[in-house]
């Protein structure tokens, strides 16, 4: 660990040295590239100078331990910098964990009513409240990508464009069926009843991530459907491209502009394809995140949200929240925090992988 330490110190000086020059600031990529990388490689070099520090204080305290006047001081100091010095070096293997090379992308969630008809479909426009309310608390932005309602206010599906700082590191772990629990409006006898949404959260990708040949597109045109004004019987501006290869179908018919909603919709694909190939790999090496717990990645059911106890159960890792108005409204740290920690405890005990 110490050469590797020492390498990445090496790389920060150099880093610095291109920062200060000025043809760097004369366009193109590099300086954000810099920077990016920069931001990543700061603090595993300042735990690396705070162990060095610590490890110097626990020489001087054990040196001090001779001294009989200075021995129950010194004593006192070697433990404390013993302490500090098992941290650190607990916090160097996590800083120096293989990264996600996602981690930094923006995101685009998508969420669909699962079972439970007309309330599952209002059980997924709560959740898209509840992801953008937790994107405004992050100082994300969020852009609908495609959206598909009910008469009542619900949600069949929909696509949300996420951007800012570490979006998918965030919300990689809301991917599955999310589950409620509570009394429907609609029931006049009061039973409760169960119903559910999926969520996908795929990385959004650029086009030198995922080539597409135009040949494998099917791509149709039809008038919008719902409300949006008198545009929507005059013009044929929504957009649904078919990839033929993996039988992929995106639509879009948010935007007036054909050539917008097309856009769109491409955006959405690229992420799909990008997603399917990612866990087909995963799969094939039989290394899909461990953090997941149970595997659950879109398939198994992840959260439950009890409205009579007012909880939010976390069934991957046994956590339990009892502020569901809370959650509700975008406060998703507390379940988010643990996940992430979950998913690094059990990184470290596979060794990184």
């Amino acid at each position: 660990m110490l050469e590797k330490l020492k390498e990445l110190a090496v790389r920060r000086e150099e880093l610095e040295a291109r920062l200060a020059d000025p043809a760097v600031y004369g366009g193109g990529g590099e300086l954000a590239a810099i920077q990016r990388e920069l931001k990543e490689l700061n603090p595993v070099v300042e735990a690396a100078g705070a162990l060095e520090a610590a490890e110097h204080r626990r020489e001087e305290a054990e040196a001090l331990l001779r001294d009989p006047e200075l021995k129950a001081l010194a004593q006192e100091e070697l433990a404390a910098a013993k302490a500090e010095a098992e941290r650190l070096r607990e916090e160097l293997k996590r800083l120096l964990l293989p990264r996600d090379p996602n981690d930094g992308r923006n995101v685009i969630l998508e969420i669909r009513a699962g079972v439970g008809g007309e309330e599952a479909a209002l059980f997924a426009g709560e959740l898209l409240r509840m992801y953008a309310m937790y994107a405004q608390r992050r100082g994300w932005r969020t852009e609908i990508l495609s959206a598909s309602g009910t008469e009542l206010g619900g949600v069949k599906e929909c696509g949300v464009l996420i951007e800012g700082e570490d979006v998918f590191s965030r919300l990689k772990f809301e991917s599955g069926v999310h589950q409620v629990k509570r009394v429907p409006e609609t029931e006049s006898s009061g039973r409760i009843q169960t119903s559910t949404a999926t969520v996908a959260v795929l990385p959004e990708v650029e086009e030198v991530d995922v080539a597409v040949d135009p040949r494998d597109l099917q791509i149709d045109t039809y008038r919008s459907s719902g409300a949006g004004g008198q545009h929507i019987n005059k013009t044929e501006s929504a957009i649904r491209i078919t990839h033929l290869p993996t039988g992929t179908v995106v639509t879009c018919q948010d935007e007036r502009s054909q050539y917008k909603n097309r856009d769109k919709a491409m955006r959405v694909l690229r992420s799909r394809l990008y997603q399917r190939e990612r866990e087909k790999q995963d799969a094939a090496a039989a290394s899909e995140r461990k953090s997941q717990v149970g595997g659950g990645w879109r398939s198994e059911k992840i959260r439950t949200y009890r409205f009579l106890q007012s909880q939010v159960v976390e069934h991957r890792i046994g956590l339990t929240v009892h502020r569901l108005d809370a959650v509700l409204n975008g406060d998703l740290d507390e379940i988010i925090d643990a996940l992430v920690t979950a998913d690094t405890a059990e990184r470290l005990k596979g060794g990184g992988t």
